[in-house]
């Protein structure tokens, strides 16, 4: 009976093993047609923009060579791709790759995928973000047709909520590591840094739905409504909010990682800088 059951296992794991390998494969070639390697490019540089933020911010020497090549290390395009990647997949664990993946190869998924990037890598030149930022704000003012299909797109993906929760993790990260490097920060304990971190949510909630609408309609402005209609349908088909739940889960993973190291980072300077 022993061996029977040995048997019967044996040949479970070998009809599965292929089964596995084979949505492995599908969602890794997933990442890539979502050009998820190209939006982790920008947010590199985001990351970096960012790291000259603190710097201005936080250390009275502003930023030196030695701060540069640590949040350089700490956005390596390599490591975050790699991150990113593994998180995804996990997360995406039993979702239908093979059906999405069909979308993002498709020529409506492969044009969404490249006005996604394009439009990320525009906003990174400030004068174009404050640009996008007063179209969304008129749009939504003259309550244009784009702007309700944007408006529904974001609430029915659950846009804002999501951005404003994986925001408000990392600060938390980001503060934990400041603290737990040691480093004081005037009128803020340990015990203080949840209730800090949710004093800022109106603020992320107001910065994160302009820039929602600001993104969203700059990269799908060249998109007609049909196209834009039968892109959102898909998002909200099973396998759809599958992807968008394993994004979501992926992306938190990987910047609350980011963002404590960041504070681990930035605690380090700001306690030599003390000395």
């Amino acid at each position: 009976m022993l061996r029977a059951l040995f048997i019967s296992f044996v040949t479970a794991v070998t009809l599965a093993a292929p089964v596995a390998r084979a949505q492995d494969d599908d969602a890794n070639a997933l990442f890539d047609a979502m050009g998820l390697p190209e939006i982790m490019d920008v947010m590199r540089q985001e990351g970096i923009d960012y790291g000259d933020t603190i710097a201005r911010d936080m250390f009275p020497s502003g930023m030196t060579p030695r701060w540069a090549d640590a949040v350089a290390e700490i956005y390596d395009a390599d490591t975050m791709v790699a991150q990113m990647r593994a998180a995804f997949v996990a997360a995406l664990g039993d979702g239908d790759a093979a059906a999405m993946l069909a979308f993002y190869q498709s020529d409506l998924g492969r044009r969404v995928v490249t006005l996604e990037i394009d439009a990320r890598r525009a906003m990174l030149d400030p004068a174009l973000e404050d640009a996008a930022k007063q179209m969304a704000a008129q749009a939504l003012q003259d309550d244009t047709d784009r702007a309700q299909m944007i408006t529904d797109f974001i609430s029915a993906n659950n846009l804002i909520e999501a951005n404003v929760v994986g925001a408000l993790n990392s600060n938390y990260a980001f503060i934990s590591g400041l603290v737990s490097g040691g480093a004081t920060l005037p009128g803020l304990m340990a015990d203080d840094i949840l209730a800090d971190v949710w004093d800022q949510e109106p603020e992320i909630r107001a910065t994160t739905t302009e820039w929602l609408y600001a993104f969203l309609m700059l990269a799908y402005e060249p998109l007609p409504d049909a196209d834009l209609a039968e892109f959102s349908a898909m998002t909200q088909t099973t396998a759809g909010r599958d992807l968008t739940a394993a994004l979501f889960i992926a992306f938190d993973d990987l910047f609350e990682q980011v963002s404590r190291d960041l504070g681990v980072a930035a605690s380090a300077f700001i306690v030599s800088q003390e000395l």
